[in-house]
């Protein structure tokens, strides 16, 4: 029979064939029902008042136990959907999938707003979004424009309650708003999604943001816990050698003077260098001092100007190539190869765009 329903894609109605020609079972089912009321009726005339109690009884205690089955599995669909923070990347359209995965699906399943949550997943997401604001934004959908600023409301409400991490959300926005004003007024050659006036409301909100982060404040703790002044120059120096970035170990050094002197050491700009550049870029960019010394920390932010600096993260997303499943690791997801492990790859954030790139 061809499918009759209203959605193509669902199965159609049941017929059945009958002596009069095809009938379809839903009518078949009202005959039913009419019959079963009939036979109710006069099965409630044949019991007596005491059975009828024992009927009745009965009869709600199956209601209530449907009504009880039938929302836990309301519930149980619900919840399953949110707890799989994993998602299959498929580029195109085949019999068994219809449409393709975007940025905006992605941004729902992996919960991105929780992750910002985890001081791991903070960096990486942080990164992403700046990725995004930088060379993605006119590709974003209606719906992964709302993710993508809800995330981003998220993130800064977060760095104006606990302090942490504000030259990073501030590298973002000001990041965003220069691609925001590029953009609306070129308005006519651009390609942005969405009304004008809209994203005109967004930068109002960036700039607003912006503000807030200029104002704050850092508030001093007293209290008599140890702080970093307690600590031995040993420990302090092993401290700022475990560090990746050199803004980190410049902001660190305006704490205190001490700080400031072992944030100075040569040798560890060195290290630094060395372990985000090769040592053939050195010789383009060679900065030496008055006495024929190598200005590492100099020469660090001038390679950082021309060269990409090593990504680290405490956690990332891992793509699993024999499923096709974009998730975090420590979530996992139901993979079915032999040796899961070995398909796993990490992702790095500009390869997490690159996958909804069609």
């Amino acid at each position: 029979m061809p499918f009759l329903g209203q959605d193509w894609r669902s199965p159609g109605w049941s017929w059945i064939k009958t002596e009069d020609g095809w009938k379809r079972c839903e009518s078949c089912s009202q005959e039913l029902g009419r019959e079963s009321d009939q036979c109710n009726i006069s099965h409630n005339i044949v019991l007596s008042s005491e059975d009828e109690e024992i009927f009745n009884d009965e009869e709600q205690e199956y209601a209530s136990k449907k009504r009880k089955k039938d929302h836990f599995r309301n519930d149980t669909n619900a919840q399953s959907f949110y707890r799989e923070k994993w998602i299959y990347v498929h580029k195109e359209s085949t019999k068994e999938r219809h449409g393709y995965c975007t940025l905006g699906e992605a941004f729902n399943r992996l919960d991105f707003s929780s992750a910002i949550q985890d001081i791991r997943r903070f960096n990486y997401v942080v990164k992403l979004l700046q990725l995004i604001a930088k060379s993605q934004l006119t590709s974003l959908s209606g719906v992964a424009q709302k993710n993508y600023f809800n995330i981003l409301d998220k993130i800064v409400q977060k760095v104006l309650d606990d302090h942490h991490n504000p030259r990073l959300i501030k590298d973002l926005l000001q990041d965003l708003s220069s691609t925001l004003c590029i953009l609306i007024r070129g308005q006519g050659k651009s390609e942005l999604v969405g009304n004008i006036n809209i994203w005109i409301c967004r930068l109002e909100t960036i700039l607003t943001w912006q503000e807030q982060l200029q104002n704050l404040q850092m508030t001093k703790q007293v209290d008599s816990r140890p702080t970093l002044s307690d600590l031995p120059l040993h420990m302090l120096n092993n401290i700022l050698y475990r560090f990746s970035d050199g803004w980190d170990i410049v902001t660190l050094g305006q704490v205190t003077p001490t700080l400031y002197m072992l944030s100075e050491d040569r040798q560890l700009w060195k290290r630094l260098c060395q372990y985000h550049f090769p040592e053939k870029q050195f010789c383009r960019h060679l900065i030496l001092s008055e006495k024929g010394h190598i200005e590492w920390k100099s020469m660090y932010f001038a390679l950082k100007k021309y060269h990409p600096t090593k990504e680290q993260y405490g956690d990332t997303l891992h793509f699993c190539r024999h499923c096709s499943i974009l998730f975090w690791k420590d979530s996992g997801h139901p993979c079915t190869a032999a040796d899961p492990d070995s398909c796993f790859t990490p992702v790095s954030p500009q390869h997490f765009i690159d996958l909804f790139k069609f």
